[in-house]
């Protein structure tokens, strides 16, 4: 059955503790992306120029010629705005993660050089630096096969990376499939890394940024001076760092471009950040591949029975219990638009309380009527559900004295007597002396709000179950 692909939950309300080495607030991810001579070009075998993020405005692509302006633009990454940065970087020794488009790299052995000795992390940034969004799927597994072949020859080592920015649906599994990347990084859906199972192996997933990137220089709306650039990446910096200090601590990705933020007056509120950042205790710089390193060591992937990958009759036989004696909510909630967001206590309980809710009042009747006497005849005979049995033991219920059994008898028969379905409590909630008097309490109420009160209560004996076996 086709599921929804999309993961809407992520970490969750508790993400997991980043542990960063010194027990850093923040780890910054200073990424260059090295594109000039790997964009769209006739002489490269393309059938227009480029037209994506310059200082053109309103850029469009010209089909079967050169365009020289947008070219030299190009080439003023790799002439001069690539030299700036490195002196800038090495200057302050802060270590810098390369996205290298591969034929790029190879227009550029001296860049290529520079960044070897500075001992920066060289990613692929896929082969051009071209638009992958109505790629074939074998094209686009053709080409980062060459890429990263081209990166080997280039560079001497394969590379460990992976972005390809313009990237296409098939981008993140298909580069996962490969196998070669320590992580990847064509997503912008978290200020942590994440783990994904993909192609029958654990991909890394380290998130990127489109926000604070200098690419807004060449958009709309987008910064115009340095200025802006620097008050919302100290703005960002403040707000992850006050998290930190919080026991929260995130991963803030920084993206520039050679051609963008080496000239003169927009690497100015670079410059400026990076001394703000450099001011404070608890930061660390850090290339991608050493978050890598540090997020496989200290948070390995976790694996775990998930419900949205599980057929039918394993769906049904694992939460059919759920809801007491009902396996046919588990049924009907199998076929929901379910994805990985129901991957979780909370996520499921959901599906299979929209079943409930939505169910005809005799089913819902037929679910509260499941349910076992509070201390009742089957619990004495050791006859309940293996969940049923542990909650009543949770509460004492299977410790009672004479007089208190002779009391839940009463109730039970008074209460069904009134009601027609047996007294419902999540006792897990309570204590002993707590359920006798919620039991003396409700037996009053009118049959529609006792009707109402026990439906959330098995609702909410559900989420407790779900909890016990899912994250």
């Amino acid at each position: 059955m086709t599921r929804y692909p999309r993961d809407m939950r992520g970490h969750g309300p508790t993400p997991p503790d980043a542990r960063w080495p010194g027990g850093a607030r923040v780890a910054i991810s200073l990424v260059l992306n090295y594109e000039e001579g790997g964009e769209n070009c006739i002489l490269h075998g393309d059938a227009a120029s480029e037209a994506f993020l310059s200082d053109i405005a309103g850029a469009a692509q010209w089909p079967g010629q050169r365009h020289w302006n947008m070219e030299s633009i190009y080439e003023y990454g790799a002439r001069a705005g690539f030299w700036r940065l490195h002196r800038l970087f090495t200057g302050l020794n802060l270590p810098v993660t390369i996205y290298g488009v591969a034929t790029a790299l190879a227009r550029s052995p001296e860049q290529v050089a520079a960044m070897q000795s500075a001992g920066w992390e060289i990613a692929s940034h896929g082969l051009k630096w071209v638009e992958h969004r109505d790629m074939p799927e074998a094209e686009e597994r053709a080409q980062i096969a060459e890429a990263i072949r081209l990166h080997t020859e280039v560079m001497g080592t394969p590379p460990r990376g992976w972005y390809t920015g313009r990237c296409s649906e098939n981008t993140v599994r298909l580069t996962a499939e490969t196998g070669a990347f320590d992580w990847i990084s064509d997503t912008y859906d978290d200020d942590l890394p994440y783990w994904r199972h993909i192609g029958g192996r654990d991909q890394l997933v380290i998130p990127y940024t489109l926000e604070a990137n200098d690419m807004r220089f060449a958009t709309a709306p987008g910064y115009i001076e340095g200025e802006q650039f620097f008050t919302y990446l100290k703005d960002t910096f403040d707000t992850l760092y006050a998290e930190g200090a919080a026991g929260a601590a995130k991963m803030f990705s920084v993206g520039l471009h050679c051609r963008l933020i080496g000239r003169p007056g927009k690497i100015a509120g670079l410059k400026r950040f990076l001394d703000y950042a450099r001011g404070h205790e608890g930061v660390w710089f850090a290339t991608r591949g050493q978050i890598a390193a540090h997020w496989a060591a200290t948070h390995p992937p976790q694996h775990y029975d998930r419900p949205s990958e599980m057929d039918r009759a394993t769906f049904v036989a694992r939460y059919g219990g759920i809801f007491e004696h009902s396996p046919w909510i588990a049924e009907r909630a199998f076929d929901l638009e379910l994805g990985p967001a129901h991957d979780s206590a909370v996520g499921l309980h959901n599906a299979l309380a929209r079943v409930f809710r939505s169910a005809t009042r005799d089913e819902r009747l037929a679910v509260l009527r499941a349910h076992p006497d509070l201390a009742g005849k089957l619990a004495q005979a050791k006859r309940l559900t293996q969940e049923s049995t542990s909650e009543q033991a949770s509460a004492g219920l299977d410790a009672l004295t004479d007089d208190e059994r002779r009391a839940f008898e009463r109730l039970n028969a008074e209460y069904v007597a009134r009601h027609g379905f047996p007294f419902i409590i999540a006792v897990r909630d309570h204590t002993k002396t707590g359920i006798l008097r919620a039991f003396k309490t409700r037996i009053a109420n009118d049959a529609e709000t006792e009707f109402s009160t026990a439906c959330a209560q098995v609702e909410r004996i559900a989420a407790l179950r779900l909890k016990d076996i899912l994250p």
